[in-house]
């Protein structure tokens, strides 16, 4: 048989107040049901605790070595009890959010931000990766949701419009198209094109864009990573179509945008969450924070609005 938490509580408040008179008014119970209680523990322990005469309350040795193990006790399950509480008000824990690099580097951080200043005892992880992968985090259960493209919607998946993001054309700055003011994809079908890998959601979109004005851009050149595409139409051996968030991401090469039409092409981007699926309060805290920031019209970059 093992101590309960009552026996342990009512004979710690008993030995610190010295009195089973004042332990039972700072405990809102009558000191018969107190006295039991102290009683019970000696018994199970099978050592006096306390040394009791009409007006005193003394602690033996072995008293006070209980004192010491039950306030450790205690205070650990009040402790402990606490920290529950926060976690179930979603004041504690952690936020696992999978998610397009441009999405990670560029529209969340001022995001994070003001829910950390609210909830500075969340914890947000941010798993960054292409569209498939970023998926498959959120399928899996690693990703309490994700901020991504969705190719294929899924009944294993509820989607919720969050921001659309303009394609532009990337141009080096010596382009004759970089003095107009706008491009047509038709413009671009015709020139050296440098691609996003296959793996990308913006690789998706754009051969569907040409696609849809019955034209093939051959690339002459991919590359997995943003970076390496602006760095390539910096150096001049091609041109570009990129959504408007990830423009930060292509490093410190001189290029110029234009706007792409004829046509207009955006990327949505969803917030995605596995289907019947309980998330924890503080993700679901994050998301309205996120909702906040849309109903607020908050600012984004040029390009880029709420949905």
């Amino acid at each position: 048989m093992e101590a309960t938490l009552r026996q342990l509580a009512a004979y710690a408040a008993v030995a610190r107040a010295a009195s089973f008179t004042a332990a039972a008014e700072e405990l809102h119970v009558s000191q018969s049901s107190l006295s039991r209680a102290v009683a019970d523990l000696e018994r199970l322990l099978g050592a006096r605790l306390l040394e009791r005469d009409t007006r005193n309350v003394q602690l033996t040795a072995a008293g006070a070595e209980a004192l010491r193990v039950a306030e450790r006790i205690v205070n650990a399950h009040r402790a402990g009890m606490q920290d529950l509480r926060r976690f179930l008000l979603g004041e504690s824990g952690a936020v696992a959010v999978a998610t397009l690099p441009s999405v990670a580097a560029v529209l969340l951080p001022q995001v994070i931000s003001a829910f950390r200043a609210q909830r500075p005892r969340v914890a947000v992880h941010i798993m960054d990766g292409l569209e498939r992968s970023v998926l498959g985090r959120v399928l899996s259960g690693d990703a309490d949701f994700a901020i991504t493209t969705v190719g294929e919607p899924s009944d294993q998946l509820e989607q919720r419009p969050l921001v659309r993001d303009r394609f532009v054309a990337v141009l080096p700055p010596d382009h004759p198209f970089a003095e107009a003011p706008e491009v047509a994809w038709a413009d671009l079908a015709g020139e050296p094109f440098l691609a996003v890998g296959r793996d990308s959601s913006v690789r998706r979109l754009t051969d569907a864009a040409f696609a849809q004005i019955d034209a093939h851009a051959a690339p002459a050149a991919e590359a997995s990573s943003v970076a390496t595409v602006g760095g390539l139409v910096a150096a001049g051996l091609g041109v570009s179509a990129l959504p408007a968030l990830v423009l930060p991401l292509m490093g410190a090469g001189p290029v110029v945008t234009r706007p792409l039409v004829e046509p207009d092409v955006d990327r949505r981007l969803d917030i995605a969450l596995r289907a019947q699926r309980t998330r924890p309060l503080a993700a679901d805290r994050f998301l309205e924070m996120l909702d906040e920031f849309r109903q607020e019209g908050r600012d984004l970059p040029a390009g880029v609005s709420w949905a």
